[in-house]
């Protein structure tokens, strides 16, 4: 589960240089928010590591993180959109946080593709719910940024899992968007280097945010169906896996869906 020993490439700005860091790809309002949301994430997110491969000349791609706390869903897709100059990744998140004042208002300035199949806690909330439903699916949505060459986050093991150790299976979405479009895959593996190991990880945990380099779908002719998206995402979660240190466990009963 070893991953290169370099050190952390680029670390989290001091908040007098975050105040002048350029944000071109924003208007004014979307710039200060943007920069407030990275003075939350300094004293947790401690570095990233491979910056590179989410720069904006390389979109589209997706984005294929692990999801350890809340917290992170907000954070870390700040801290990306700060160093690609403001250029969003469209996160698919659950429609549940557009519930939430002020995190509601900061999804929707991201640029967030919101998924309504969870309901809501408690269930009389869930009168709200076709506020945010559309009429499109969520996967034709995704489509639809990468065809316009924007690129697409998803967290694949589809909701929070505190476990320090292992991965859960995960949803095959990117995969299966990644074999449909041609489209890449980034992968990204948050760890938690003073988190202990026997015990379930806390929102305010500290964590480093590791990017792999690009994973290139396999021509769709190599294999057809079913066959070849379980192997494609295979091959992405063991890549989150060892970015993240943990280990993961493949399960075949495990719908592709959302």
């Amino acid at each position: 589960m070893s991953i290169e020993a370099s050190p952390l490439k680029w670390e989290t700005p001091a908040a007098r240089e975050l105040l002048r860091w350029p944000l071109p790809h924003q208007n004014l309002t979307d710039r200060w928010l943007v920069r407030a949301m990275v003075l939350l994430a300094r004293g947790q997110i401690l570095g990233m590591r491979g910056v590179e491969h989410v720069h904006p000349s390389l979109d589209p791609f997706i984005v294929a993180i692990n999801h350890n706390t809340r917290i992170e869903a907000l954070l870390v897709p700040a801290l990306l959109m700060l160093h690609r100059g403001g250029r969003c990744i469209h996160f698919l998140a659950d429609w549940n946080f557009r519930l939430i004042p002020g995190i509601g208002f900061i999804f929707s300035r991201g640029g967030t593709i919101t998924v309504t199949a969870k309901p809501a806690r408690p269930r009389l909330l869930n009168a709200f719910k076709p506020l945010y439903r559309n009429p499109r699916s969520v996967l034709d949505r995704a489509r639809l940024c990468l065809d316009e060459g924007r690129s697409v986050g998803i967290f694949p093991e589809g909701k929070v899992n505190r476990d320090p150790r292992r991965l859960l299976p995960g949803r095959r979405s990117a995969a299966l968007l990644s074999l449909e479009t041609g489209v890449p895959i980034v992968p990204v593996g948050l760890r938690f280097p003073r988190a202990a190991p026997d015990r379930p990880l806390g929102d305010r945990e500290p964590m480093d945010v590791h990017i792999g380099a690009p994973l290139h779908p396999p021509p769709q002719s190599a294999r057809a169906g079913r066959a070849a998206l379980q192997d494609w995402h295979a091959a992405v979660m063991t890549e989150i896996a060892r970015l993240s240190g943990k280990s993961w466990t493949p399960d075949r009963s495990v719908d592709h869906e959302i």
